[in-house]
């Protein structure tokens, strides 16, 4: 008999613009997306299943139907015929994945290759070198093919050096990068790039490296879900898991509407990732708000001024970097890391400091127009890097999680290893982000936040002014 007293398909809420992963238990349910610029230019959002409104036994749990989970469902399909349920607490995509910056890099962490040198040896750090190449490959044949429509940019990446010193580190990276991967990428000076591809006034010059696309984040999401559906997955909005338990091996999820059974379940959470929701991903990231940007369309003597001749990736090399592009309707959006907390994240003070940082890289722009302004939260693991991974052998449970920031291009790879290891079919993963879990903050946990409110202004000190 059904159980009068369960809440089912709630009404559409209000987006919560103080939502902090770190205090409150979960991320809501059918809270409406934020309002960024790839949701106002997207369209409709695509048909999903609804929520979940039963009891039901299936195959395949995804949690999170953001670009990682859509994937995971993606390559289930299509590599192993596993029809995945994705189940989503709020609208589709509700996360990183309609908030974020829209630039794919070769990348898949915070760490650059010297660093996987530093901490792997070089013959590790060639073989994660191989493994985001294949990525990239991927995301771009994703991106190509009839079922995607997200207005890619191409052009490469450009990495921006904000300071004159650092070019020297610039340029030995660059190297490394040739010699040791090689890899194709080239110093660009001052007058060059001024010339011929941005004019960023306080930019020394570049590290330009090949692989580098812009996308429309919300289109791309929403892509993802009509090939999921396509492929036979199963996507249930406004459907949070409330409560989680594994009797005889099966997985019981319950929902507001029902409670699913499992034989395996995958977790693409990001930065949304509720503490409560499993043990083995308590903790386990530092979610970090990071501040959007889209301005009015720029006017052509603006557009002049400013000299964008590139729509590709632009990076700069502070360590809270501004990531920044030319949109394809003349607009420009930018991005840097915001407030240490959800409820503070509307004080206008981060606002202003993302301005601030425009009107130096732009000075034509000061005190334009703004049309849309947003934040979100990226999931920072605590070594910097990714991992996707099944964190006990013994319960078939697995995530994808810690991209910070560079989520949107490995996300596709991601969620087809993810897929992998859920199909059993994961064992010649052999690279660190795949045999081991992601860290624990241990005993500093508690302290996270505080550490953060002491970094932030020396990485202000070391980045602007030491």
């Amino acid at each position: 008999m059904p159980d009068s007293k369960r809440p089912r398909h709630w009404p559409k809420a209000s987006y919560d613009p103080r939502y902090d992963p770190i205090i409150d238990a979960g991320p809501g349910h059918n809270r409406d997306f934020a309002p960024t610029y790839w949701i106002g230019t997207a369209g409709a959002p695509p048909e999903d299943d609804g929520p979940v409104s039963g009891d039901m036994d299936v195959d395949v749990v995804v949690i999170g139907s953001g670009y990682t989970g859509l994937s995971t469902a993606i390559h289930l399909a299509k590599e192993h015929g596993i029809k995945a349920t994705v189940l989503e607490a709020n609208t589709v995509a509700w996360g990183c994945s309609t908030r974020n910056g829209g630039q794919a890099q070769i990348s898949s962490g915070r760490l650059k290759r010297s660093q996987w040198i530093q901490r792997w040896g070089v013959d590790v750090a060639k073989k994660m070198h191989a493994e985001v190449a294949e990525a990239f490959e991927l995301f771009n044949d994703l991106i190509a093919s009839d079922d995607i429509d997200c207005d890619p940019q191409t052009g490469g990446h450009y990495y921006l050096a904000h300071r004159e010193r650092v070019m020297p580190k610039l340029e030995k990276e660059s190297a490394l990068l040739n010699e040791v991967f090689g890899y194709g990428s080239r110093i660009i000076g001052r007058e060059e790039l001024h010339e011929n591809h941005v004019r960023d006034q306080e930019a020394f010059g570049a590290m330009w490296e090949p692989d580098g696309t812009c996308i429309h984040a919300a289109k791309l999401a929403f892509s993802y879900v009509r090939l999921a559906r396509k492929l036979g997955a199963k996507i249930h909005t406004a459907s949070p898991v409330m409560g989680w338990k594994i009797k005889d091996g099966v997985h019981h999820l319950t929902t507001p509407g029902g409670t699913v059974r499992a034989r395996a379940v995958a977790l693409a959470t990001a930065g949304y990732t509720p503490p409560g929701l499993n043990e083995k991903t308590k903790h386990r990231l530092m979610p970090i708000l990071s501040n959007s940007i889209v301005t009015r369309p720029l006017t052509e003597e603006e557009k002049a001024a400013c000299g964008f001749q590139v729509k590709s990736p632009l990076t700069d090399t502070r360590t809270l970097r501004h990531y920044y592009r030319f949109l394809p309707d003349d607009r420009v959006q930018i991005g840097s890391r915001s407030a240490i907390t959800g409820p503070d994240a509307e004080n206008p003070k981060h606002l202003a400091l993302l301005q601030k940082g425009l009107y130096r890289k732009f000075p034509a722009l000061t005190g334009i127009d703004l049309d849309y302004s947003w934040w979100g939260w990226v999931d920072v693991s605590h070594d910097m890097m990714p991992r996707i991974f099944q964190p006990d052998k013994k319960q078939t449970i697995f995530y994808a999680l810690g991209y910070g920031g560079n989520g949107v291009m490995y996300s596709a790879q991601a969620g087809k290893r993810l897929a992998q290891l859920v199909a059993g079919e994961g064992k010649e993963l052999d690279l660190p982000i795949f045999t081991s879990p992601l860290p624990s903050h241990g005993v500093l946990t508690p302290f996270r936040r505080l550490g953060q409110r002491m970094m932030y202004p020396y990485y202000y000190l070391r980045d602007e002014i030491l």
